[in-house]
Parts: C-alpha cells; sequence; structure tokens
C-alpha cells in the first residue's frame, strides 16, 4: 500500500501538472467500490470546476476546488479562480490504486474507474485493479473539509510526538502504523525508521525514554524526507503521476531483507510479526 512518501510524491506531481485546469468532463465507471459518493452526484460536482490545488493530507490525495464554470470550455487557467476551496475531491489510493496524469488518447488501462478531462488537454485518471482505493466528494458548503486522523509524522514537535505515545502498552511497531496517532505511516517507513532509532519493533511504546522518542522523531522524518527526495518506495504496484516507479528501495536497510547481512554491521537482517504485519529489524543494531 503507498504510504506518506509515494502519496506526497503523486500528489506533487499531480499539482505540478494540473493546478489551475478545469475539469470540463467526468467519465466514472461500473463498479462501485472505489466511490465512498455515488458516481453521478461526483461526475456532476466536478465538472467544470476549477483545480486550485492538489496536495496530501495524510494517506490521502486532496483536491481543492473552486467555482464551478458556467462554460464547459472554459480556458485551462482561470482568470480568477476561488481564493477558497467550495468543494474537494478525495483520493485513496488503497493498495494498488494509481492517480495519473495523462493525455485523452493513451490507452486506457484495465481496471479504470475515474477520468477526468481537463480543459488544457490531459486526463486525470485514477486506476486501481484491486478495487480497495476510495475516491470522495466534498461540497464545502455542506461538508466539513477532510482532515486527517492522527498527527502529521512531518510536523510535530519533541513534545507532541512523546504526549502521543505516553502510558501506551503498544509495541512501538504498531504505534507507528496507528492512524489515529500518526497519519500516513506504514510498514515500510516504520521498519526503517525503527532501524535507524536503534530501537526493537516489538518494545512497548509507553517504556521508551523520552530520549529514544527524540530518536525514533527524528529518524522517522528523516526516513519520510530521503523517501519523498527519491520519489518513494516501488516494491509492488506503485508508481507516480507520470508513471514512473521511485528509487527508495534501492535504499531500504532492513524492509524485506530478511536473512540477508545488516549494511552496518553484517548481522542477519530478521523477520518477525508484530501487530498482525510483517516487521524486519537487526538484532545486533536495534536495542
Amino acid at each position: 500500500m503507498p504510504e506518506l512518501p509515494e502519496v506526497e510524491t503523486v500528489a506533487r506531481g499531480v499539482h505540478q501538472r494540473v493546478h489551475g485546469d478545469r475539469i470540463v468532463e467526468v467519465w466514472v465507471g461500473r463498479h462501485p467500490e472505489p466511490f465512498k459518493t455515488p458516481p453521478a452526484s461526483m461526475a456532476k460536482g466536478l465538472e467544470g470546476r476549477a483545480i486550485l490545488s492538489v496536495r496530501r493530507l495524510g494517506k490521502h490525495i486532496v483536491c481543492e476546488l473552486g467555482t464551478a464554470a458556467s462554460n464547459r470550455t472554459a480556458p485551462r487557467r482561470a482568470r480568477t479562480p476561488s481564493p477558497q476551496p467550495e468543494a474537494q475531491w478525495i483520493v485513496h489510493l488503497g493498495m494498488t490504486g494509481r492517480l495519473l496524469v495523462t493525455t485523452p488518447d493513451a490507452p486506457v488501462a484495465a481496471h479504470t474507474h475515474a477520468r477526468l478531462t481537463l480543459a488544457g488537454g490531459r486526463e486525470l485518471r485514477f486506476v486501481d485493479p484491486r478495487r480497495f482505493g476510495r475516491l470522495e466528494w466534498r461540497d464545502l458548503r455542506r461538508s466539513k473539509p477532510f482532515t486527517p486522523p492522527g498527527a502529521e509524522p512531518l510536523e510535530i514537535d519533541s513534545e507532541e510526538f512523546a504526549a502521543l505515545f505516553r502510558k501506551r502498552k503498544l509495541p512501538v511497531k504498531a504505534a507507528l502504523l496507528n492512524q489515529a496517532l500518526l497519519s500516513g505511516v506504514g510498514n515500510i517507513y516504520a521498519d526503517e525508521s525503527l532501524f535507524r532509532a536503534g530501537i526493537r519493533p516489538r518494545r512497548s511504546v509507553g517504556r521508551l525514554s523520552r530520549a529514544e522518542l527524540e530518536r525514533l522523531r527524528r529518524a522517522l522524518g528523516e526516513v519520510l524526507r530521503q523517501a519523498i527526495s527519491l520519489g518513494g518506495s516501488s516494491v509492488s504496484d506503485y508508481v507516480d503521476a507520470n508513471g514512473v516507479r521511485g528509487f527508495f528501495q534501492l535504499e531500504h536497510r532492513v524492509y524485506q531483507r530478511t536473512g540477508e547481512p545488516c549494511r552496518v554491521c553484517g548481522a542477519p537482517i530478521q523477520r518477525i510479526v508484530v501487530g498482525g504485519r510483517s516487521t524486519h529489524y537487526c538484532p545486533a543494531c536495534q536495542r
């Protein structure tokens, strides 16, 4: 499943290519699973809208949308876009979802569930073979803006980070994956940040010292930022908005390296299960 760096990479790529454009036509597929909003209502709400920005919130991609245009063939760049968004199109990639910017004449991939035709001559497509992704439309005149359930890992400070885990009895790996605590952290980056912080994944998060928690906070931020800079990790289906794979998988130190030598000490990387999730760590470097 795409995690914070992958979702951030996709959101940035989509924003760069489509912000300021207008949605002139919407096609939606026949499978109901991806749609949290009825497809017909979503299509009607999206058509004519100006795309003000595209950003990541947790593991979601949020398209902030402005006033609907009265002319479906309005120019690509809105002359007077709404200063505040009036609606949102919210995309969760699920396990295999892709949000791609392409041209209308590009071959339509199997399992395409939505196509947004833009005035500027491009299409924004949502493709998801396993249909675990979700698409949602919100009219902000009637609904509250989308907010992720947990704290933002790239912005949280030392005090807030320590407070999240105080008195909790969860294993630290399970705590990092709890989206109600931190939004966006998944299996890959939990394993990698725990390795860099030198902390074993089964340790109780409530018993970590303040110094260990601060090491973990810093390691998590460093890992996430490095992964974003390398376009995320392509270990399965993930590609960015242009269909390009990421490169951070080449920097993994423990994730999916069971039995291979640690790149720091040479000890074999071990695999265990924590909270039902496959977990990788170095028994020598992590205490």
